[in-house]
């Protein structure tokens, strides 16, 4: 069976280390890899039977757009089991936002990636309504979504949002709201909303998890590891615990993903 692990963050080797720590400290959770490296991330995916992954990283300033995208385009071009996703930040013109996601459209990457709580910006801030203009019927947009210590990515604003922007195709992070999995009814009826597995099988139980997927639908839902957070093999264990027939695992495990990025 394919897996595509569709939850992924990789740094250059010179700030992987530092950027791994950061992210643990923000969360207070050990970091199961020691560093968020291509190499460590397909190392760990490879041997954990994974073939594919959708990587990416984020901006948390305007300035760093560009670079971090050239990274990603050098990484997907190199590793062929790479899908890009690239970034981009609130404090860009609406004219520097749309070069930008002309330019990565044009060299390959299929999605964009947000974290509303390292940028510091809500989801339904109309600051960031450029951004979903600009990607509308272009790329899907994956956001960390969800915190109970935050508000920036709450549930709400994500559906709220979604309703605004329904040609573009947004992606909750963490079952949509990680830590905040009791507020998600907010994306009932919502067509245009997915979900990912990563970074709440560790904390919701099994028919927590199970009533979700069977709430908005199997169809909507992909595996993610949010590598380095978390060891390939281990997310991938507690994923086949969930009662779900062969068939809805090998949605969630690849031809989902595969449908809404056209793989």
């Amino acid at each position: 069976m394919e897996i595509i692990d569709s939850h992924a963050h990789i740094y250059p080797e010179k700030i992987a280390q530092k950027a791994t720590d950061a992210i643990g400290d923000f969360y207070d959770i050990k970091m199961q890899m020691p560093s968020g490296t291509a190499d460590r991330l397909l190392e760990d995916g490879l041997k954990a039977g994974i073939t594919r992954f959708v990587v990416h990283s984020c901006a948390t300033k305007a300035s760093q757009v560009h670079s971090i995208n050239e990274f990603i385009k050098g990484e997907i071009d190199k590793h062929k089991e790479f899908i890009g996703f690239m970034t981009l930040h609130q404090d860009l013109s609406e004219e520097e936002i749309f070069n930008e996601v002309e330019w990565c459209v044009k060299n390959g990457f299929k999605g964009v990636k947000l974290h509303p709580d390292f940028q510091k910006f809500n989801i339904d801030d109309e600051n960031v309504f450029k951004i979903y203009r600009a990607v509308e019927n272009k790329l899907p947009i994956l956001f960390h979504t969800g915190d109970n210590r935050f508000t920036y990515s709450k549930p709400y604003r994500l559906a709220k949002v979604a309703k605004k922007f329904n040609k573009v195709n947004f992606i909750g992070a963490h079952f949509g709201g990680y830590r905040c999995w009791d507020e998600v009814d907010v994306y009932n009826g919502l067509n245009n909303v997915y979900f990912d597995t990563s970074s709440s099988l560790p904390f919701i139980n099994s028919e927590k998890a199970e009533n979700l997927i069977k709430k908005f639908g199997v169809e909507k839902f992909f595996f993610g590891t949010d590598f380095p957070m978390w060891e390939a093999k281990g997310e991938l264990e507690r994923f086949n615990k969930l009662s779900l027939n062969l068939r809805e695992k090998e949605m969630i495990l690849s031809k989902n993903i595969k449908a809404l990025l056209q793989e």
